[in-house]
């Protein structure tokens, strides 16, 4: 048994401000609510090594990880996993990119499995992922389409 998910959503906004943001991982903390820091451990080329930090959950635990990312702006897509999987036998995650006459979608897809001795199960994860994924995209879509709004709003300069 593994562990599969798939989340979209539709952000007014172009591609490249979409892209941007999203893939600006050092302001991640401000972009996501339950990252409280990320700290850049390397990069080469497309590719960033990096450790997340989330916020305390309900019982105080302080979960972390290092992740590794790779970005192809051409293909429109990123493809990352986790380096440390802690509770996880693999952790997978594609991110897709299309732009559309209405703005852009963002497509996340995980797949993922459980270790036999990990503290939850696929199935319980599925769960987790698919209702935290619903809750983090809207926030992003929300501050990024704030951002398009005050681009589209902000006074041109004489020049």
């Amino acid at each position: 048994m593994a562990g599969h998910t798939e989340n979209s959503i539709a952000i007014d906004a172009p591609l490249d401000l979409v892209w941007d943001m999203t893939n600006d991982i050092e302001n991640w903390p401000q972009l996501f609510s339950e990252y409280a820091s990320l700290e850049v451990l390397s990069r080469e080329g497309d590719t960033t090594a990096f450790r997340l930090t989330m916020h305390p959950d309900e019982n105080g635990k302080v979960w972390s990880w290092v992740s590794e990312r790779t970005v192809d702006r051409a293909k429109r897509t990123v493809r990352a996993r986790r380096v440390e999987t802690g509770p996880f036998a693999h952790m997978d995650i594609r991110w897709e990119y299309k732009e559309t006459p209405q703005g852009t979608v963002m497509h996340w897809v995980q797949d993922f499995a459980m270790k036999p001795d990990a503290p939850v199960d696929d199935a319980w994860m599925t769960d987790n992922i698919n209702r935290n994924s619903v809750t983090q995209m809207a926030l992003i879509r929300d501050r990024i389409e704030r951002v398009a709004r005050d681009r589209r709003t902000a006074p041109v300069m004489p020049g």
